[in-house]
């Protein structure tokens, strides 16, 4: 669902799938209909056997990873989205240095602001 200039062609399950939204997935990727995405999977299922469908099907719901809930607006979130499925952690640590960074920031233009030679130096640049 990438809105900066390409065609998404990523393969995510779908939130609103009905088991585990591999089939409304796979049939957004390939832009087909949810209807004959399920169909190929019980066709399939018929001629198959139970075993390898399934086992097939869940590997799918396991190793995709869930659409985002809020649109992918450019590059860099769907970098930071991919990381975080990727890995939670380091995603929520590059989070947590960047607010410390702005924190950081933030307080040293306090302490300049609050500083009296602050007030010194505004009265004196007029």
């Amino acid at each position: 669902m990438k809105h900066y200039g390409r065609r998404d062609r990523t393969l995510y399950r779908s939130r609103d799938g009905v088991i585990f939204g591999v089939c409304r997935g796979i049939a957004d990727y390939f832009d087909f209909s949810p209807f004959w995405v399920r169909m190929a999977l019980v066709v399939t299922f018929m001629l198959s056997g139970f075993w390898p469908v399934i086992g097939i099907y869940l590997a799918a719901a396991f190793f995709m990873t869930p659409r985002p809930t809020r649109p992918i607006e450019n590059e860099a979130e769907h970098e930071f989205y991919d990381s975080y499925v990727h890995s939670p952690k380091n995603a929520a640590w590059r989070l947590k240095k960047k607010f410390e960074n702005l924190d950081k920031r933030i307080r040293r233009m306090e302490d300049r602001v609050t500083a009296r030679e602050y007030e010194w130096e505004r009265k004196f640049n007029r």
